[in-house]
């Protein structure tokens, strides 16, 4: 059963970080890349469930919900143009541990501005009915969204959707050749 909003995007980024751990505490090649592409499908769906399920509520319910809004999308970018350059890396490449670990120092004060302000606002606006069904949407559109990180695709309604949608099923078919942190485990699908 799903909670109110700032519930289930904590959530969320309490696996971001758990898959960073994942990737820092590997005890191989491997398992990094395993993990790195867990990490790399968590934060990219997050983020696009984001950008169209929460900020846009930011903006309807907020008083200065659009410039919120805008700024977190600002980072989001940033974040997402670091994530498109760690998902190409080998974990062998001297490049892979310095992006990984600029990218998380980008998203954890990201999330914490989200977290100690802007879902406290969103939550304090919304019925608790209202929240909880934000989490339902938010949860849903992770369903449809691109597994890999996409920076320069649009992020504002309506083109952010219709992109993520053509972009998603070309991403879960190369999913099908990644590797994934269980031996045999197949990609994460979106069911």
């Amino acid at each position: 059963m799903l909670g109110r909003i700032t519930d289930t995007v904590k959530q969320d980024h309490r696996e971001i970080e758990a898959c960073y751990q994942k990737i820092i505490n590997a005890s191989n090649r491997d398992e990094q890349t395993r993990f790195q592409n867990l990490f790399t499908w968590e934060l990219a769906r997050h983020a696009i469930g984001e950008e169209l399920v929460v900020y846009p509520a930011f903006e309807k319910h907020l008083p200065d919900g659009i410039a919120m809004a805008d700024k977190d999308r600002r980072e989001h970018q940033t974040v997402k143009e670091k994530l498109k350059k760690f998902q190409n890396l080998d974990p062998s490449s001297p490049d892979f541990m310095p992006t990984l670990n600029s990218l998380m120092q980008d998203l954890s004060q990201h999330i914490k501005e989200e977290e100690t302000n802007d879902l406290i606002q969103l939550d304090q606006a919304l019925s608790k009915d209202d929240s909880v069904g934000l989490s339902k949407s938010f949860e849903r559109t992770k369903i449809f969204v691109p597994t890999r990180s996409h920076p320069s695709a649009p992020d504002k309604p309506p083109f952010e959707t219709a992109v993520g949608l053509l972009t998603a099923p070309i991403d879960q078919v190369a999913d099908l050749f990644r590797k994934w942190p269980h031996e045999g485990q197949q990609a994460p699908m979106n069911h």
